[in-house]
């Protein structure tokens, strides 16, 4: 396709993107700045995620998809935190062949799940670059005064407790790549976790409400773990045994021959977007109620304890981790 010269950006913007942007603080798209209003008793919290080809989703990805996945990932981040979404900024960074039909698609995908999740485009940037494509968003999201759930405020003796299923989104990778024996409804199942990863938007009040600590599981539920550990000054013990598996990952795992091995690779390998989080005792009860209502399942997988770092044991005896998940660069 021939490229996008300088004057495609604002018919880029104009086509493309203004539609998406909130009818009154984006400003039509025509202004330099958006214009946010305040919430009295409310803290703004702000995330930011960039998405690059061949790092972040494959060549061949669809960029509807890659639209969603992007959004939702800055979603997992304000919903581990308590936060309700509000909108967000976008940037995007256009190899030179690209045209209309991979932008268009790119904004189907964002005006879905706008949709889907209650919010708007507030502004951003859109160029051309000789490199792969690129794309950054920050998303913004409200949450009362003081209440923003940390990765810090975790306390021995609370529970380890992880939201749905781990492990899909490593096995999602495979499975895109083509990389994967299994049937084709579980392939197919795993490759659309891996492009658009569902965000715990509807549990952030219960994590609000219930959780001392909390992230969302991108790096790795291990790594995410020593995140927590690290930030809280405590350790966290879990037990393999216990990680959920989604029906296709089940599948997979009754095809490995070493099943600590199997189970430590999902547990390590990233992109899965549930919410792990450090909840004293007396409110897992009231946790698992806003779980049930929500028909989502939660697993307790440890608990944190004193001292530091994860400590991963398999019936009973300690697992060596030489890799805990993703390293950014």
């Amino acid at each position: 396709m021939p490229g996008v010269d300088a004057a495609d950006e604002f018919e880029t913007i104009e086509r493309l993107f203004r539609p998406l942007a909130h009818p009154e603080w984006g400003r039509g798209l025509i202004d330099d700045v958006a214009a946010l209003p305040s919430r009295p008793g409310y803290d703004l919290i702000l995330t930011k995620d960039a998405m690059v080809e061949g790092v972040h989703f494959l060549p061949d990805d669809p960029l509807d998809t890659v639209a969603r996945k992007l959004l939702r990932v800055n979603l997992s981040d304000l919903a581990a935190k308590g936060a309700e979404p509000f909108g967000y900024l976008l940037a995007c960074f256009w190899p030179e062949a690209s045209g209309w039909l991979e932008r268009e698609a790119f904004a189907a995908g964002l005006a879905e799940d706008q949709v889907k999740f209650g919010v708007h485009l507030l502004g951003g940037d859109t160029v051309v670059t000789p490199g792969p494509a690129s794309f950054s968003l920050t998303a913004l999201g409200w949450v009362p005064h003081g209440r923003a759930v940390a990765r810090a405020g975790a306390q021995p003796g609370d529970l380890i407790v992880v939201t749905g299923m781990i492990g899909d989104g490593i096995l999602g990778l495979k499975a895109a790549r083509g990389e994967l024996g299994l049937e084709d409804e579980r392939v197919a199942a795993l490759t659309a976790h891996y492009r658009t990863p569902e965000p715990r938007v509807d549990f952030a009040l219960a994590v609000r409400e219930h959780a001392a600590a909390a992230l969302d599981v991108s790096d790795g539920l291990i790594a995410d773990m020593g995140h927590m550990a690290s930030a809280s000054g405590v350790g966290i013990l879990i037990d393999l045994e216990k990680l959920p598996l989604s029906r296709a990952a089940t599948a997979w795992f009754e095809t490995r021959v070493d099943p600590v091995a199997a189970l430590t690779e999902l547990a390590t390998g990233g992109d899965d977007y549930e919410i792990v989080m450090a909840v004293p005792p007396a409110a897992v009860e009231g946790l698992k109620r806003a779980a049930d209502a929500s028909h989502l399942r939660l697993t307790v997988l440890g608990a944190a304890t004193q001292g530091e770092g994860v400590t991963v044991r398999h019936g009973g005896e300690v697992v060596p981790v030489k890799t805990t998940g993703w390293r950014h660069g």
